[in-house]
């Protein structure tokens, strides 16, 4: 059982890093830091994986999009992060086979000429994929597609390809769990409040533990902001005249109730995008938009977002808005200024007397922008390292599919899930959390011992995934999983009723 107040006395002790934020950039630097063998304490203000790293596409992949925009443009710079994305992408579907798989996709050919403009452009992919590529694209005949997608309109074919799809909360997740299993110390609902600074150099942080109000200076020879959008705000703790380092970008997706059999992109949009249709746990994912935005915790979907997806998608499936089971935003942390979606998604770090920021980049390439940023500390503090291990060490759950006693569509969720700790997490409790899904009751009692779940949205959304695929779902599954919880964390009828209450509003933003 993880012990959360165990935890909390250990962040008393002083640290290599201390590391703001627990989404896919902190979660990465613990993992890489504590298996290069420093002391590393991670502190999230939320929950894990509670901003963007949980509302994300949740595809593992190159970027079709940005190797046309390298070739249009001559960018060294794209054409450098689709390569390294594509290496990155096989990396993580071999450290994670429970929570990554290679997924086929179509793009729909209704013209003469875009059979060899995406023929040749997706067998570019492939190549810069070189050994590591998960299949080699191909042309697909109109009937083909039409049994595929038969709401298509005629098409001229398609040409299918190869990426990976992965579950992007389940992954930060296992980051985190794998790297406290190593001796690392990791704590959500605990914001830091202020830097603390020795001779005008950070040197640690004041941190608050959100549920007990207690406070604590956590110590440490240097401080890594890896908050995401929120980083410029992190940044003028230190100073508050810096300019901005972010354009944040918002994006949106839509779940629908809408079964597919591969993924569909759609390569023209008005806005000079390209939108992705995927399977998404028996329904399907639409996304994404590309939007200016300001940086929040908690964004929400915009009207204007959700009506750009579903009138996008319309010439192609028709009309899918009576289908929408859930919607989110997350916010991309762009490094630079200018028109979003021609920003190179590239990694930054900025080293400020101790304190380093580390922006931008994308989910696949997550252990290369910790790699850079564990390197570039220890360097400047003198830290020997051992060589990175990180591209070759299993995640938490990783390997083959265990036999467990339950219908198909629940056991392969549960590993999907939870990989080869499904069967314990099965032992603390079969019953259905809801008639009709595959989400057991006993996962929600695996999240609070095992794995630092402490509000009702932790596990619904962030644990088990079920907000994220069905709102109206998860609204009806709350009051089971709030009566689960509360003798596990010793709430009382008013705390129960409190944490309901504030789980429903939540609801909508998802954290």
């Amino acid at each position: 059982m993880t012990d959360r107040e165990a935890l909390w006395e250990r962040l008393k002790e002083p640290f290599d890093l201390l590391i703001l934020g627990g989404g896919a950039t902190g979660a990465g630097v613990l993992w890489e830091a504590t298996l290069r063998g420093l002391k590393a304490a991670l502190v999230e203000a939320r929950d894990f994986a509670s901003g963007t790293s949980s509302r994300s596409t949740k595809l593992l992949h190159g970027g079709v999009r940005y190797l046309e925009l390298a070739v249009r443009r001559r960018d060294a710079r794209q054409l450098r992060l689709v390569r390294e994305a594509l290496g990155e992408r096989r990396v993580v579907l071999d450290l994670a086979p429970h929570l990554a798989r290679p997924l086929t996709l179509l793009t729909p050919l209704f013209r003469p000429l875009e059979i060899p403009y995406y023929y040749l452009g997706l067998k570019l992919y492939d190549l810069l994929s070189g050994r590591r590529r998960l299949g080699p694209s191909r042309y697909l005949p109109p009937q083909a597609v039409r049994d595929l997608f038969p709401d298509l309109p005629p098409t001229l074919g398609a040409v299918a390809y190869q990426d990976g799809q992965f579950a992007d909360f389940r992954l930060n997740l296992a980051l985190i769990l794998s790297a406290l299993a190593k001796g690392a110390v990791a704590l959500n609902h605990a914001p830091a409040k202020a830097l603390l600074l020795e001779g005008g150099r950070v040197r640690g942080a004041v941190v608050e533990d959100r549920l007990t109000g207690k406070e604590v200076e956590v110590q440490a020879k240097a401080v890594v902001n890896a908050t995401g959008p929120l980083a410029d705000g992190v940044r003028r703790l230190l100073d508050p005249e810096l300019p901005p380092l972010l354009t944040p970008s918002s994006g949106a997706h839509l779940v629908l109730d809408y079964p597919l059999k591969a993924g569909l992109l759609l390569p023209r949009t008005r806005d000079g995008r390209v939108l992705f249709l995927l399977p998404y746990r028996g329904k399907a994912l639409l996304g994404t938009t590309d939007l200016p935005a300001l940086p929040e915790p908690c964004p929400l979907p915009r009207e204007e977002e959700v009506a750009y997806l579903l009138e996008e998608v319309r010439p192609y499936l028709g009309d899918l808005s009576g289908r929408v089971r859930a919607a989110w935003s997350g916010l991309r942390p762009l490094v630079g200024q200018g028109e979003t979606r021609l920003l190179v998604r590239d990694h930054h770090i900025e080293a400020r007397r101790g304190l380093y920021t580390l922006v931008g980049g994308k989910w696949t390439t997550f252990r290369l922008m910790a790699l850079d940023l564990v390197e570039r500390v220890a360097k400047d503090l003198g830290l020997p390292l051992p060589p990175p291990t990180s591209h070759a060490t299993p995640l938490l759950g990783a390997g083959e599919r265990p036999p467990l006693p339950l219908p198909e569509e629940v056991a392969q969720r549960l590993y999907e899930t939870y990989g080869a700790l499904a069967p314990e997490v099965l032992a603390l409790g079969d019953r259905p959390l809801l008639p009709g899904l595959p989400y057991l009751e006993g996962e929600v009692v695996w999240a609070v011992r095992h794995e630092l779940a402490r509000k009702p949205l932790d596990v619904l959304a962030r644990r088990m995934g079920l907000a994220f695929l069905d709102q109206e779902k998860a609204l009806s599954a709350l009051p089971r999983v709030v009566a689960l919880m509360a003798p596990l964390l010793g709430w009382d009828e008013g705390r129960k009723e409190a944490e309901l209450a504030e789980a429903k509003r939540a609801l909508p933003g998802l954290c």
